[in-house]
């Protein structure tokens, strides 16, 4: 059974990095052809893909987030970070890790989200 479980502050102060860390359990992050991606929620903008992280180590980013986001990884741990420079109150939201399979264009395993806040 594949589990993802999303942890990291719950709070986080403007002009901060937030980090975010996916721990996933049942797969290999390193398992051919799966990617692992970052998104978030927040009201009033709907759902938000942020950028992935392969099984190759190789990551891509949204043209949204590109220039202040970064993930890595820890093979041993099974583990992918999130890293989001220079937050501002409008990147407060519930992020998600997720799992997108071979063949791609959808998620088939999410994590339960976990709510960011973004205040001084």
């Amino acid at each position: 059974q594949v589990q993802l479980q999303e942890s990291g502050p719950g709070l986080v102060k403007p002009s901060q990095t937030l980090s975010l860390t996916c721990t996933v359990s049942g797969i290999s992050i390193e398992t051919d052809q799966y990617y692992w991606s970052w998104l978030r929620q927040s009201p009033g903008k709907g759902l938000e893909w942020i950028g992935y992280i392969a099984y190759s180590g190789s990551s891509y980013y949204s043209p949204s987030f590109e220039t202040r986001t970064s993930i890595s990884r820890d093979m041993s741990k099974n583990q992918f970070t999130l890293h989001l420079r220079s937050v501002t109150p409008e990147d407060s939201a519930v992020y998600y890790c997720a799992r997108d399979p071979p063949g791609g264009g959808y998620f088939d395993e999410w994590g339960q989200g976990t709510q960011v806040t973004v205040s001084s």
